[in-house]
């Protein structure tokens, strides 16, 4: 059973403000023990992030070099595939497919992000207790309607209860095949309330009205489109998904999308004319309604460098990050955190992240048996 967490002077965003004077409860228990309680004038409690679209296992392989751009995802799978011959990407491959797992999850965690829908059939090591990040289940899943990988469309869809979300990749380009998929699907019987769209480059508008009647939803990579298309979804379209709450926000994998969620807010903010409050939206509750989960013991906590403290976070790296808090517990924090670490009895090591210290839960960097294998950049310890 966890203790209690009181915030003394901390501000919580997304869910207003607790009253002159009186402690902020961020995590309890229906009989907690023993509260610890931490004093953080200035500083900004947020929920964890939450990552709507990633790859967990391919964020260690080089991207493709060379800045030409596709008219659609199957062009740029293609291109990709003689990349693979690459001495640096054999070697990523080669890791075992438990440490790639583990080092994506790790990447998430270390940007605040504390749940992740993992597009890919769901690995042993994402349920293992200490896994660094909740990874969404249960789910459906395709790949896409026309990629040889993944179970068959039709059928996956049709195996997956209603009340669980159901993702595939879709009209992921700027061409006439984008732009058909959407109705191709329809067809199919597999646009439904459940359904999850990824990416939608190529919808058009009478496709987002579609989207909307249907009840569907779609999670958007703007760094990803960017990379492997040259643009993104138009701004309007995007904020007729939002305005129905049915968008959400997640990078892919390295491959093609940004570091890390931090960076790709950057992206977003840079690529629509949504505000600072609406994109932190995005990540946190419109997510969490999309993806049909929860985590109320999640949290990051900022220090606050303004009177907006969602504009704070767009400018945020991720070694700004005060701590990273999940299940109620420190992961990754700032050096003067190290009593709550020890008032827990929660092994940590010392590390340096992007340059700066910091301390990390020991579980958070992999079983021992490989621990020293997973290498993230910036990360050293």
């Amino acid at each position: 059973m966890h203790e209690s967490l009181v915030l003394r002077s901390a501000r919580l965003a997304l869910s207003g403000h607790p009253p002159d004077g009186e402690p902020l409860t961020l995590f309890s228990q229906a009989q907690p023990l023993a509260p610890y309680r931490l004093s953080l004038p200035d500083h900004t409690v947020l929920p964890g992030l939450v990552n709507a679209h990633e790859h967990l296992q391919l964020n260690a392989i080089a991207p493709l070099p060379g800045s030409a751009h596709f008219s659609n995802s199957y062009d740029w799978s293609a291109a990709f595939q003689p990349h693979f011959q690459e001495p640096a990407v054999k070697a990523a491959l080669a890791v075992p497919a438990p440490i790639r797992h583990w080092q994506g999850a790790l990447k998430n965690a270390l940007s605040g992000t504390t749940t992740v829908m993992h597009h890919d059939p769901l690995a042993d090591i994402c349920r293992d207790p200490g896994f660094p990040v909740t990874v969404v289940q249960p789910y459906g899943w395709a790949h896409s309607l026309h990629w040889p990988y993944g179970p068959d469309v039709r059928n996956s869809y049709h195996a997956t209860p209603t009340n669980v979300g159901w993702f595939i990749h879709l009209a992921e380009g700027i061409d006439a095949a984008a732009n058909a998929e959407l109705h191709e699907l329809d067809a199919l019987g597999c646009l439904q309330a459940n359904t999850v769209l990824i990416h939608g480059v190529g919808l058009r508008d009478a496709d987002i009205q579609r989207v909307i009647e249907a009840g569907a939803a779609l999670v958007w990579c703007p760094r990803s489109n960017l990379t492997i298309l040259g643009q993104t979804l138009d701004t309007r379209r995007l904020r007729r998904l939002f305005e129905a709450g049915r968008l959400a926000l997640g990078t892919d994998s390295r491959l093609s999308g940004a570091l890390d969620l931090l960076e790709e807010l950057k992206v977003a903010a840079a690529h629509s004319r949504f505000t600072a409050r609406e994109l932190v939206r995005l990540v946190t509750v419109d997510a969490h309604r999309l993806l049909r989960t929860h985590a109320d013991n999640d949290a990051i906590i900022i220090r606050t460098g303004s009177g907006n403290p969602f504009a704070d976070v767009l400018r945020l790296r991720r070694a700004d990050l005060r701590a990273v808090v999940r299940a109620g517990e420190p992961l990754i924090t700032d050096p003067d955190f190290q009593d709550w670490f020890e008032e827990r009895s929660i092994t940590y090591a010392t590390v340096r992240l992007d340059g700066r210290p910091k301390l990390c839960a020991r579980a958070l960097l992999g079983h021992e048996a490989f621990r020293h294998s997973i290498s993230e950049p910036g990360l050293s310890y």
